[in-house]
């Protein structure tokens, strides 16, 4: 199967409201179609994950969250800006009527603009952001690997989308948009 074949098996799993697999920057992601939240409930029951947590967003470039950075200031924008693509995510200030299921128990949704070809890819074919969450269950280690992928979650995933890793050692830092402060360090 062809790279571009993959690709469309996967942009069709997750219009039809699947759980895919794919590489990131530095580990393994899960990832399935934000506004469809079966799809979430289905990544989170997988995942053993509560919803409260809430989620990341990550897109293939700026035009994809844009709409969601209307809650910064100009500071804080061009600081949010001057970081992407690449392996930082920003929690930024959402609406009350952002999805529950994606936002969790916050007012607010994580947000990353990838610089890996592979996630930017599956952004631009899907037509925008997509929940990415480590490939792990609640407390086990991240896949770093396809074959991690499967043994964590063997036939439960409508697609895996091939590819390598990042290179980066660690998940992204996550810090506030609005503060600057670390969240996650890396």
């Amino acid at each position: 199967m062809s790279l571009s074949e993959s690709l469309q098996d996967v942009i069709a799993a997750l219009r039809g409201g699947g759980v895919i697999a794919y590489p990131t920057e530095a580990v393994w992601g899960l990832g399935c179609d934000p506004a469809n939240a079966a799809a979430v409930e289905r990544l989170l029951a997988l995942k053993q994950r509560d919803m409260a947590k809430g989620l990341i967003l990550v897109a293939a470039d700026l035009a994809q969250v844009e709409s969601l950075l209307h809650g910064l200031d100009s500071q804080q924008r061009q600081r949010v800006l001057a970081s992407w693509p690449g392996p930082h995510t920003w929690v930024v200030p959402v609406s009350a009527d952002f999805p529950l299921w994606v936002r969790g128990q916050h007012d607010s949704v994580a947000l990353r603009v990838s610089a890996h070809a592979g996630v930017q890819a599956l952004c631009r074919a899907f037509g925008g952001p997509l929940v990415s969450t480590s490939a792990n269950r609640s407390g086990a280690a991240p896949a770093l690997d396809e074959a991690g992928v499967r043994q964590q979650f063997g036939g439960a995933l409508a697609a895996i989308f091939p590819g390598a890793l990042g290179g980066d050692p660690t998940p992204t830092e996550i810090r506030d948009a609005l503060s600057g402060a670390v969240l996650r360090a890396r």
